[in-house]
């Protein structure tokens, strides 16, 4: 990714996660919004627990920022397991997952976020892991090579991904269980902010803190960023009390607007408007317009876009929707408009 966005998703460094895990939930009555997946997943639990057995494989699936690491976390904390955290990059060779695999326990849980990214070794080897609870090991090469059969303890695998459609099938359908975490609305980031902003000792005005929950993508990650952001402006350039004027000027200073797109996304959707008469328009001449990552642009910035209907994706290119050009002030002479192909997956035109 070129740029690192405050609205975006994604972690912005390492530090900003230590931080994020003081604000998360460790339980699922302490966790807000979801209700439904929430009510899913918390039978299956306590359902697994009641009969002392490891939980089922569970596949979170969903945009950044939403809380995929913190439900994995409340189910090993639920079940009373220990949890090992790694990534899809970060397992390489079949070595890297053998390590982790035997070292795991009865019910321990194994979190992999962006699992999509496995490689294809490491991801023919987790299919015995999660169906058998044993890995085949092949030792030397060639006509000396011979396959070990090695046990494991029955443990949970819990997967993240962001591109649940990268998901090879048969790894798909190894998962029990599979939970879409969609954006939250808004009274519960609301919500949200107002359980962060406790926990870090802030006070807040009730206006103040409707504001950045209007401005945070309805994604949590960004709503504790934006807490925290506003949080420093008020220490700085007022008493310390977050009122309504402390956040709007703070978000103004982000460039952050009240629907909570920030120069990107408005740049985004101006770059249609006014070069592409409102679409459509192909991803990738997006892109080159832009100067931006193709991925940067289907992974960050179309999602958000598309949930409150400021994009639409059709067959033949991205367009601009309606909405968009009554909040960027703009005329719209009512182009001609393609039918939506929304049921699809991000197209690389």
């Amino acid at each position: 990714m070129s740029i690192q966005r405050i609205v975006s998703g994604t972690p912005i460094d390492e530090g900003e996660e230590k931080l994020n895990y003081s604000l998360r939930p460790q339980k699922f009555g302490e966790f807000i919004g979801q209700t439904e997946l929430i009510e899913k997943i918390a039978i299956a639990v306590k359902a697994a627990k009641s009969r002392k057995e490891q939980a089922e494989h569970i596949l979170f699936h969903g945009p950044p920022g939403l809380g995929k690491t913190s439900l994995a976390h409340i189910v090993a904390n639920e079940i009373g397991a220990k949890i090992v955290a790694t990534s899809g990059p970060a397992l390489v060779r079949a070595g890297d997952l053998m390590g982790i695999l035997t070292n795991l326990q009865h019910k321990d849980i194994l979190f992999i976020d962006e699992i999509h990214r496995l490689s294809p070794t490491v991801e023919e080897l987790i299919y015995p892991a999660m169906e058998d609870f044993q890995v085949d090991f092949v030792v030397d090469k060639g006509a000396f090579a011979k396959t070990i059969k090695v046990p494991l303890k029955p443990f949970s695998l819990i997967g993240a991904t962001t591109r649940a459609g990268l998901l090879s099938a048969p790894l798909r359908e190894r998962f029990g269980i599979h939970l879409h975490v969609d954006f939250y609305p808004r009274r519960d980031v609301h919500r949200i902010i107002a359980r962060s902003a406790n926990i870090l000792e802030v006070e807040i005005r009730d206006d103040a803190t409707a504001l950045i929950a209007a401005s945070a993508r309805g994604t949590p990650r960004v709503a504790n960023r934006l807490l925290r952001r506003v949080r420093d402006y008020a220490q700085v350039k007022a008493d310390g009390i977050i009122t309504k004027e402390v956040a709007e000027a703070a978000l103004k200073m982000e460039g952050i607007d009240e629907r909570g797109l920030d120069k990107l996304d408005r740049k985004f959707l101006r770059t249609i408007i006014d070069y592409y008469g409102g679409g459509p328009v192909g991803i990738e001449a997006l892109a080159a317009t832009l100067s931006e990552d193709v991925d940067t642009l289907v992974d960050v910035v179309e999602p958000y876009l598309l949930k409150i209907g400021f994009l639409q994706r059709t067959r033949q290119g991205r367009m601009a929707g309606p909405e968009s050009y009554t909040h960027l002030g703009v005329e719209n002479e009512e182009p001609t408009r393609a039918k939506p192909d929304n049921d699809s997956q991000p197209r690389l035109f």
